[in-house]
């Protein structure tokens, strides 16, 4: 029998150390020499060098005078990522959608994009579509007391242009270029 046994608990040994030590201490050390920044969060700082939040995760803006980002099912919390997994006939999710399109409605502007009543199947996506950030630039615009035109500027130049896929806006990075133009009060 102990012919069986060392061998097997050898080998799990050896497996704990590589799989559960070596391996993840190997990528760890690649990804701090070749991607230091994505390795460490992709953490977004304002001018004074404060962390403000990551590149790559949505986060909640409150009031006018701000770019909102898309609805999250779990509050923006990392730890609670994940869609809500309400079914379409749901109607806690219809609630929810009428909610927001009710909250976000400006009668100019016609419906309220998609984007901005959806959440996206993280729950933390933190870029939204030109055309959801051009739905919401009057209302930040008046609360902000600044032209259209000179936030369209922003948006312009916040706007990312992937190889593959759609163009799209990081919320926080545009947010961050509105304070510098215009501080909130």
């Amino acid at each position: 029998m102990t012919a069986y046994v060392r061998p097997a608990l050898s080998l799990v040994l050896l497996m704990t150390v590589v799989t559960g030590a070596l391996y993840p201490l190997a990528v760890t050390g690649i990804a701090q020499v070749a991607f230091p920044e994505q390795a460490n969060g992709s953490l977004v700082r304002d001018d004074r060098g404060q962390v403000r939040g990551s590149a790559l995760i949505a986060q909640e803006f409150k009031g006018d005078g701000w770019f909102q980002s898309r609805p999250s099912a779990g509050a923006y919390v990392t730890v609670a990522s994940g869609a809500s997994n309400l079914a379409p006939s749901n109607p806690a999710l219809a609630d929810r959608v009428r909610t927001d399109a009710s909250q976000q409605y400006q009668a100019q502007q016609g419906p309220v994009p998609q984007a901005l009543l959806t959440t996206s199947g993280s729950g933390l996506d933190p870029h939204l579509p030109p055309e959801a950030i051009a739905y919401q630039l009057p209302r930040v615009a008046a609360a902000r007391q600044v032209s259209e035109e000179r936030l369209q500027v922003l948006v312009n130049d916040a706007t990312l242009r992937p190889l593959v896929g759609p163009p799209v806006v990081n919320v926080l990075a545009l947010n961050q270029a509105l304070e510098r133009l215009a501080p909130s009060h």
